[in-house]
């Protein structure tokens, strides 16, 4: 099973998307995520996605490509660190989300 992609931002395509299987989120809580992201891509360039690995755990993954001379691993790292201590009760929320809407309803299904 592959991850599942919640939302992304790209500094070259100068977009966000969001997945809209998540559409049962809060609206203030999209908006959260998406000025999130934005951010991110604004301050270090390259692309930011906020996924889910098949147990549920939210990841946080950043990639840039290999001629931006711009991108800053190291920044990229210390604000990817910075949102996970400002934001970790929204991620464990998200979290919790995911496994209820996805994991353990699709158990049920089966």
């Amino acid at each position: 099973m592959s991850n599942k992609t919640l939302c992304a931002a790209s500094a070259y395509e100068k977009k966000y998307y969001f997945n809209q299987e998540f559409g049962k989120l809060p609206s203030n809580i999209q908006k959260e995520l998406q000025i999130m992201c934005v951010i991110f891509t604004e301050e270090c360039g390259g692309v930011i996605s906020l996924e889910f690995d098949e147990e549920g755990e939210l990841l946080i993954k950043t990639e840039a490509d290999e001629s931006d001379y711009l991108y800053d691993e190291v920044s990229a790292g210390l604000l990817v660190s910075q949102m996970r201590k400002e934001k970790e009760e929204l991620f464990e929320a998200l979290e919790r989300f995911y496994k209820v809407f996805f994991i353990y309803a699709g158990d049920k299904n089966a």
